[in-house]
């Protein structure tokens, strides 16, 4: 029996034999593979990547919205006089708090994609029949089977359809099967932030038509204290955040990943309208669920992937 090792250099040597046989295959020639032949096998179970940094920055994001939760309660909201203004304003910072906790984890603990270890095996790539001439993509890291449109991701050790990017603050990677949340993500953490922002400047104006003693539960200095922090702290999320949002959906409308932007690869897919690429990211129909972290996009179980020889 040889070692996994071993049988991936029979396919890299397999490979050196196709292309020497017709050095001058067109590019469209593909070989359809359907998806369920590279959808990982732990697709339904819990995903998680075990990475220190990646861990951590997450954590500094559920902790820096829950000091963001902290001052609009308890020095914004709750010592107000107006009741209708603290009702409207709690609730909804805490609806939108919580739908960008639930984005971040969804983005977080979802599998972006994987294509499955070690089935680059000299049985597997038999089984697909190729022709004579034709060859496949081998990941020589993860030792896969390499679809169009993936990538190796240096922290995750696995090979990611149409991997965008691996985002430490998710502590994951943004992939097919992601996309949707961290866009989602990164849309309700920018309304967070601009919400939060709004209170800040009112309760300023506020305090300083009366007395501070009376407009917040704590001394003076520590009220300007948090309130400046969080106003540091809702600027530089609006802005990050609002420009990751619209560098995504640009990504998606023009149906091209951060990665193939930036490597410049040659397009080979076929291209779709802006509302199809929308439409495969967020699921279909349009609905109140595009914009729900609890509702798992349809990707299309008929969709196949092609190997490009």
């Amino acid at each position: 029996m040889k070692s996994p090792v071993h049988r991936c250099r029979d396919v890299e040597h397999g490979r050196g034999q196709a292309w020497a046989g017709n050095s001058f295959l067109q590019p469209e020639q593909r070989i359809p593979i359907s998806k369920d032949a590279i959808t990982s096998s732990s697709a339904s179970a819990m995903w998680f990547i075990k990475d220190a940094c990646g861990i951590i920055c997450a954590i500094i994001t559920w902790l820096l919205v829950f000091y963001a939760e902290f001052v609009v309660l308890f020095v914004m909201l709750l010592p107000s006089k107006n009741l209708t203004y603290s009702i409207v304003n709690g609730s909804l910072f805490n609806v939108l708090a919580f739908l960008a906790l639930a984005s971040h984890l969804r983005a977080m603990c979802t599998d972006p994609g994987a294509v499955p270890k070690g089935n680059a095996t000299k049985e597997y790539i038999e089984s697909l029949h190729l022709k004579p001439g034709q060859v496949v993509y081998k990941c020589p890291k993860c030792c896969s089977i390499k679809p169009d449109r993936a990538h190796h991701c240096s922290v995750c050790k696995r090979c990611i359809r149409k991997m965008d990017h691996h985002c430490p603050w998710v502590n994951n990677c943004v992939g097919e099967n992601n996309q949707k949340y961290f866009v989602l993500f990164t849309m309700y953490i920018a309304l967070v932030s601009l919400h939060a922002l709004f209170m800040v400047v009112f309760h300023f104006l506020y305090c300083f038509e009366d007395d501070w003693t009376k407009c917040s539960s704590f001394s003076p200095p520590a009220t300007v204290i948090l309130l400046i922090l969080l106003c540091f702290e809702g600027l530089l999320f609006l802005i990050f955040t609002s420009v990751m949002f619209g560098t995504q959906v640009h990504s998606i409308c023009t149906d091209e990943t951060g990665i193939e932007q930036l490597k410049k690869e040659e397009r080979r897919w076929a291209k779709k309208t802006k509302w199809m690429n929308l439409r495969a990211v967020f699921g279909h129909p349009l609905s109140l669920l595009w914009f729900s972290p609890f509702s798992t996009p349809d990707h299309g179980k008929a969709e196949t992937y092609q190997y490009v020889v």
